[in-house]
């Protein structure tokens, strides 16, 4: 079998003059070269694929593959991450992780948690500020939590962004609203234990292969899971295996979300407690960063015994189950 893989690789955006936070969420040479390691050694053939830009002329030109492994995030719009998808959906080619109205749907966190609230899921109250007056307007008790409605790896969160009254909202969403040119999401603040749920297998065949505690040392910039922090996480952050009776909790919520939303094959779902220590839902992540080392799903999986090799095969796996 030979699959395909599409990404958007960092360094092009970089070469092209895109700054350090623009690039987060792109993959490294490293990354690609791990996923292509796994894959080979589990006995598919590979080719490697690259952004939407090097796959369109592709797909025109008649080339196929079996199936594609897809960890493009895009770089426009809100639907970035579903463009890939859709365009494989209109060639009729299978493809590794959710489907473009699940990746549509959950680039937005304010659209998730409606969502979310709807399946009786717990998750912080919210709302979504599009202009300076929505900010100054709007009543919620403090402290609060501000962050860009659609981006990833903590870009847009700082020290800054947790919010303790209405002139450090209004000032904190004005210039979350110029820099990212999207609304803001205003969550009420949980005081809570913070998790991130590894989460392989769709539907009823999806399980927890762990459940990762994020705790921060004196070293990191406030106690807040930041850009800044997770970028440079070590020393700042410690990364424990999550035990116990709200670990437990944490999965069961996680799973309930992911299922509910729909998302498939493999993913992360963060989520914080609330100050009675029940894990609420914070932000789904269905096209989770896959560096060995670095980001958190290979990582927890680390944790818990389950090699890189194992997640990727878990992965493909439930991909394969849709053929």
């Amino acid at each position: 079998m030979k699959i395909g893989i599409t990404y958007d690789l960092r360094d092009d955006y970089q070469a092209a003059g895109f700054t350090d936070e623009a690039t987060a969420e792109f993959d490294s040479p490293e990354t690609i070269a791990a996923i292509e390691g796994a894959l080979r050694a589990l006995g598919f053939d590979t080719e490697p694929i690259g952004n939407i830009r090097m796959l369109a002329p592709r797909l025109v030109a008649g080339e196929r593959w079996d199936l594609v492994f897809n960890i493009a995030e895009g770089l426009r719009g809100a639907g970035r991450e579903a463009q890939i998808p859709a365009l494989l959906e209109a060639w009729d080619i299978p493809f590794v992780f959710s489907d473009p109205l699940v990746l549509a749907l959950t680039l937005h966190k304010g659209m998730t948690k409606h969502v979310i609230r709807d399946l009786g899921i717990p998750t912080p109250d919210f709302a979504v500020v599009e202009t300076g007056a929505d900010a100054e307007a709007l009543q919620m008790a403090f402290p609060l939590f501000a962050k860009p409605v659609a981006e990833g790896t903590g870009k847009g969160i700082t020290a800054a962004s947790k919010i303790s009254e209405q002139k450090q909202l209004v000032r904190v969403c004005s210039g979350l609203l110029a820099k990212f040119q999207q609304p803001v999401l205003v969550e009420s603040f949980l005081p809570g234990r913070e998790f991130t749920v590894g989460i392989i297998g769709t539907g009823v065949n999806a399980y927890v292969p762990a459940v990762m505690e994020v705790l921060f040392t004196k070293k990191a910039k406030q106690d807040i899971y930041s850009y800044a922090n997770k970028e440079a996480w070590k020393g700042r952050i410690e990364y424990r295996p999550g035990k116990g009776e709200i670990a437990a909790a944490a999965a069961n919520t996680a799973l309930a979300a992911w299922r509910g939303l729909g998302c498939r094959d493999g993913g992360r779902i963060d989520l914080r407690a609330d100050a009675d220590g029940v894990p609420n839902f914070i932000e789904v992540n269905p096209l989770a960063g896959l560096r060995p080392g670095h980001s958190d799903l290979p990582i927890l999986c680390d944790l818990a015994g389950v090699s890189y090799q194992e997640l990727i095969s878990g992965i493909v796996d439930s991909a394969l189950k849709r053929l």
